[in-house]
């Protein structure tokens, strides 16, 4: 067994730890990640990454299937505080740039995140009805991830540290923050492709090109090309369209 640090649980020669701020960011928005407990057991999951380099109390993880639960103490209260925000791709989202920017006068805002698969966040989100009564909010459609050690169904989907990043950056309009954030998965990734990781396209460019080797039915075609107006869906990685 390898020694591991004890921040990141990472071994030592590939600890990301070193990239993350050199002081803990504080924010006035609050980030609350809703978290599929198969992501627990995932080596490259990327929400530790929010937890250590974000001040204390300022990222809370919920863990389970359906939100909120009993065991999610104080969850349900924040969910129906009117200056929450769900980032999901729903019907009724609107363009987070289009959310008031947080001033020093005004409420913060808590910003809910659905952490899984885009299968996983799509069942969590239909199995947690207090979640359609918030706020619902999207991201603009930038470019590729930089999470490019996993396979995402299509350009314009996100891990959940990008889509924090991206999210508060736009909220608080303090866009160097983003540079801040992203730091520690970029090394993850250098790290990765060092250690013999490929560089991934996405599911839709390979099939785009004619590169995607395993069999694709019509329903899961259909799906990853509805994702393409999607503007963002957090760690879409694995076998599920993902």
């Amino acid at each position: 067994m390898r020694d591991k640090c004890g921040a990141c649980k990472r071994p030592h020669s590939v600890c990301w730890c070193p990239f993350l701020p050199q002081t803990t960011i504080t924010t006035r928005s609050r980030v609350v990640i809703l978290q599929h407990p198969a992501e627990e057991k995932r080596c490259l999951r990327t929400v530790p990454m929010l937890e250590l380099a974000l001040s204390p109390g300022q990222c809370n993880v919920y863990k389970g299937k359906k939100f909120p639960s009993a065991k999610h103490t104080g969850l349900e209260e924040l969910l129906r505080v009117p200056n929450t925000l769900v980032l999901y791709p729903s019907k009724e989202s609107i363009p987070i740039e289009n959310i008031p920017k947080v001033e020093e006068d005004s409420e913060p805002y808590n910003l809910v995140v659905i952490d899984g698969t885009w299968a996983q966040a799509k069942s969590m989100y239909h199995n947690s009805p207090l979640l359609h009564s918030c706020i619902q909010v999207k991201l603009p459609m930038k470019g590729e991830s930089e999470y490019i050690i996993r396979t995402q169904p299509n350009e314009g989907c996100l891990s959940t540290v990008e889509a924090v990043a991206e999210a508060l950056g736009i909220l608080e309009g303090r866009h160097r923050l983003k540079h801040e954030l992203l730091q520690p998965l970029q090394a993850l990734c250098r790290f990765q492709i060092w250690h013999g990781a490929v560089p991934h396209q996405s599911k839709k460019t390979l099939l785009d090109i004619g590169e995607y080797r395993k069999p694709v039915g019509k329903r899961t075609r259909k799906k990853l090309y509805s994702l393409v107006d999607i503007p963002s869906v957090q760690d879409c990685k694995g076998k599920e369209p993902s």
